[in-house]
C-alpha cells in the first residue's frame, strides 16, 4: 500500500511536478495542488550550507485536511513564517489530498507511485527532516495516516529508520496524543512559535555532529528537554479492569511529565506578517489577527479555554499595525479579530472604533466571531458594521435552561439574552444565530426543549421591538464531547441514539409552532460523529489499532459528513478492540472516577487535577440547585487553577491607554 519516495535526505530531491502535471486535468480543483500563492516561500534546499553550522533543517508542515480548510489555518501559517525567517531552515506546506488525487498518486507512472508532496516546491514529504502535523480536531487522524503512507514513510514509528522524517503532532488534539502514539515520533503541547525553533536547533546540532546514535538519539535529545513528548520512551501498563495502571519513562533522563509551551508577550510575535493568499476558494477569505490568546471565563466543557491559559493580550498598537500590514500584503478586504472571546479584550471598544475610523470609506470590513451575550454591546456591533455589510449576530448560550448554564459555568441568564437580542433587533439587525450544545452532563429532555422556548422568546421580542415580522433566529446545535484537561474529562458522554432522540423532539416542538416555527431555523449534527470524536479525544494507545483499521478500510476526511462512516468506525472498533476487555462504550459513555489514571495525566497543561475535580463536583452541585460561580480571574482574585505558578506565567492584559492614529493618506 505504501508509495516509496526513494529519497535520501542528503540528496537534493527532485520536484514531482513534472510527473504530476499531466495528471492534473483528471482531478477536481487541480489548482489546490499547484502552489505559488502570494506570500508563499520557496527556499534553496541547502540554504543552511553557508551558515556557521553548515546544516539545513527542513520541515514539511501539514494541516490534515483539504487545501480549502488547511490553507487559512492560522497555526500552520504562523509556523511556516517563523521557520522560514531563519536562514538555515526550509519550511514547506502539504495538505490532505482528495480521493481522486490519492488514486493518481498511488497509480503513479512508469517510475512508480508519486509520493505525497509539498505544494511549495513539490518535493517529496519523505525528504524532509521533520513532518509536523497540526490537529485542531481528532477527526483528522486518518488523514495523517494516509499522508504518512503516501509519503512512503513507514506507518508505525517503531519501523522508521534514520532516513525517515520525525513525525511530530501539535495543535489542541496533541494534549492527548495517546491514540496516535504508534504513528507519531513526538508531540508538542501548547504554543508552537518558540518550540519549533528549539526543536530545529536540536536537529541542526545532531546533524552537524554527524547524526550520532541515529534517530533514537535525536528523539532522546528532544525528550530530555521536558518540552517534547516522545511516546516510545514511556511504557503504559493496564489493570485487569481495563484502566491504566501507570505510565512510566522507560529510560534514564526522560521526565515523568511533559510540559506545555506558553508564548508570553504576543506583541513580540506579530504573525502572520505575510498572510498566504489562496489560489482556490477556501473556507475563510479574510485576514485574521489573533487579538489575544487564552480564556479564563471557566466554561467547564471548553478545552480550548482550559489549555491555553493564561490570557495574553496583544496591545491596540500591535493589532493596528498587524491589520494595516496584513491588508497591504494580502489585498484581503475582510479582517477578522480572533480569539476565544474577542469582546473580552480590555480595549475592544477602542480597537473597534479606531479601526472603523481608519478604514471608513474604504472596502475593508471588520468582523468579530461569535460574541458572549454578557460582553456584547450595540456600540461595538455598530462599529464593526460601520464600513461593511451588516451580517447576522452569533451568540452562544450553550445550555438551553438556566440550570444547564449553571452546570457549565456559563452564567448568562435568559433575561441577559433577551435584553441583548432586543437591542440588536431594535437597531436594525434582522437575524440572530444562537449556538447550543446537546448531551451536557446531567442534561434532561426538558433542558433541551427549553431551547425552543428561548428561541420563541427571541422571535417574539424581535417582532415587538422592531415592529416587523421578518425577524429570523437560527438555532445551531452541536453534540457535547468530553475533552481532556477540562472539569468534564470524567463525565459520561451521551450515546448517539439518545442525542438524536432529544434533538428530534426539539425539532418537532419548533416545527409544530404555527406562530414562530417558520421564523426559527434549526441546524444540528447527528450524534454519531461526536461519539467517534469522544473515542479519539479520551482514548489511550489501544485506540490506535481502531484508527489504523478504519484507515485500511478506506476511512479518510472523517470531519466531512459525506466521507464519515459511523458503521466503519463501529466495525473497526469491534475488530481492533476484541480481546482487550474495553470497547467503544467504555471509552465514551462511561463516567470516570477520581482515582482513575487518565491517558493524558503525564502531560502537563498546568491545570491542577484536584482543582479540575473540585470544579467537576461544583458542576454536579449546580445541577442540584447550588449556584457556585467560578469567576474570571482577569477581574477577580486567582482561584488556583494552577497554571500560572506551574508554568511560570502570568496574565497579560491592558488597558494600555493607547489609541490608533489615522493612517496617512497614500
Amino acid at each position: 500500500m505504501s508509495a516509496s519516495a526513494n529519497v535520501h535526505p542528503s540528496v537534493v530531491p527532485q520536484s514531482v511536478f513534472p510527473r504530476l502535471e499531466p495528471r492534473l486535468p483528471s482531478v477536481s480543483k487541480p489548482i489546490q495542488y499547484v502552489g505559488g500563492e502570494l506570500n508563499s516561500t520557496v527556499k534553496d534546499w541547502d540554504c543552511g550550507a553557508a551558515t556557521s553550522e553548515g546544516e539545513t533543517v527542513r520541515w514539511a508542515l501539514m494541516y490534515p485536511d483539504a487545501y480549502e480548510v488547511g490553507l487559512p489555518n492560522q497555526g500552520v501559517q504562523i509556523l511556516y513564517e517563523v521557520l522560514n525567517e531563519r536562514d538555515w531552515i526550509v519550511a514547506e506546506r502539504t495538505y490532505a489530498v482528495w480521493p481522486d488525487m490519492e488514486r493518481v498518486l498511488r497509480e503513479g507512472d512508469a517510475h512508480g507511485p508519486i509520493p505525497q508532496f509539498t505544494v511549495d516546491s513539490h518535493r517529496p514529504v519523505r525528504a524532509f527532516d521533520l513532518f509536523g502535523v497540526s490537529f485542531s480536531t481528532e477527526l483528522g487522524y486518518t488523514n495523517m495516516l494516509n499522508a504518512v503512507d503516501l509519503a512512503g514513510i513507514p506507518l508505525h514509528a517503531v519501523d522508521r529508520g534514520d532516513d525517515d522524517p520525525i513525525v511530530l503532532a501539535g495543535g489542541h488534539a496533541a494534549f492527548n496524543p495517546e491514540p496516535i502514539a504508534d504513528f507519531v515520533d513526538a508531540a508538542v503541547l501548547g504554543d508552537g512559535e518558540e518550540v519549533v525553533l528549539a526543536i530545529s536547533e536540536v536537529v541542526r546540532e545532531w546533524k552537524a555532529e554527524g547524526r550520532p546514535g541515529g534517530r533514537d538519539e535525536v528523539l532522546r535529545r528532544l525528550a530530555v528537554s521536558g518540552g517534547v513528548y516522545v511516546p516510545r520512551f514511556y511504557d503504559v501498563a493496564y489493570a485487569e479492569d481495563g484502566t491504566i495502571e501507570a505510565v512510566v519513562p522507560n529510560r534514564p533522563g526522560i521526565p515523568f511529565r511533559v510540559r506545555k509551551h506558553t508564548l508570553m508577550d504576543l506583541d513580540a510575535w506579530p504573525y502572520p506578517a505575510k498572510p498566504l493568499v489562496p489560489l482556490a476558494e477556501t473556507v475563510h477569505e479574510r485576514f485574521s489577527v489573533e487579538i489575544f490568546r487564552g480564556c479564563t471565563r471557566g466554561c467547564r466543557f471548553c478545552q480550548a479555554g482550559m489549555i491555553t491559559r493564561p490570557v495574553r493580550e496583544r496591545s491596540i498598537r500591535t493589532i493596528g499595525a498587524m491589520v494595516e500590514n496584513g491588508i497591504r500584503k494580502s489585498g484581503f478586504e475582510e479582517v477578522g479579530l480572533l480569539s476565544l472571546s474577542s469582546a473580552d479584550h480590555t480595549e475592544i471598544g477602542e480597537v473597534a472604533t479606531d479601526l472603523a475610523d481608519r478604514y471608513e470609506g474604504t472596502n475593508v470590513s471588520l468582523s468579530l466571531p461569535s460574541t458572549r451575550v454578557d460582553a456584547f454591546n450595540i456600540t461595538l456591533a455598530n462599529e464593526f458594521s460601520r464600513n461593511g455589510r451588516r451580517s447576522g449576530l452569533t451568540f452562544a448560550p450553550e445550555g438551553g435552561s438556566e440550570r444547564m448554564r449553571r452546570v457549565i459555568n456559563k452564567m448568562v441568564t435568559e433575561e441577559d439574552l433577551i435584553r441583548t437580542v432586543a437591542a440588536a433587533y431594535s437597531h436594525g439587525w434582522r437575524q440572530v444565530k444562537l449556538y447550543f450544545m446537546c448531551g451536557l452532563p446531567t442534561e434532561t429532555d426538558e433542558d433541551v426543549l427549553a431551547i425552543a422556548d428561548l428561541a420563541k422568546r427571541v422571535i417574539a421580542k424581535g417582532r415587538e421591538v422592531s415592529g416587523r415580522n421578518d425577524i429570523r433566529c437560527t438555532v445551531s446545535i452541536g453534540g457535547f464531547v468530553p475533552k481532556p484537561h477540562t472539569p468534564f474529562q470524567w463525565a459520561a458522554q451521551l450515546d448517539p441514539e439518545t442525542t438524536d432522540e432529544r434533538l428530534k423532539k426539539l425539532r418537532d416542538v419548533v416545527r409544530e409552532d404555527k406562530r414562530f416555527g417558520r421564523a426559527i431555523g434549526f441546524r444540528y449534527h447527528d450524534g454519531k460523529p461526536g461519539a467517534i470524536e469522544g473515542l479519539l479525544s479520551r482514548g489511550d494507545r489501544r485506540v490506535g489499532a481502531v484508527i489504523e483499521q478504519v484507515w485500511r478500510d478506506g476511512g479518510r476526511f472523517d470531519g466531512w459528513s459525506e466521507h464519515f462512516s459511523y458503521e466503519r468506525w463501529v466495525g473497526s472498533a469491534e475488530k481492533a478492540l476484541a480481546g482487550t476487555g474495553v470497547d467503544l462504550d467504555w471509552y465514551t459513555t462511561r463516567e470516570r472516577e477520581y482515582d482513575e489514571v487518565l491517558p493524558w495525566d503525564h502531560l502537563d497543561s498546568g491545570l491542577d487535577k484536584d482543582w479540575l475535580w473540585a470544579d467537576w463536583e461544583d458542576a454536579l452541585a449546580a445541577a442540584d440547585g447550588s449556584d457556585v460561580e467560578v469567576e474570571d480571574c482577569r477581574w477577580t482574585p486567582c482561584y488556583d487553577c494552577g497554571v500560572c505558578p506551574t508554568m511560570g506565567t502570568d496574565i497579560q492584559i491592558g488597558p494600555t491607554g493607547q489609541r490608533l492614529l489615522p493612517l496617512s493618506v497614500v
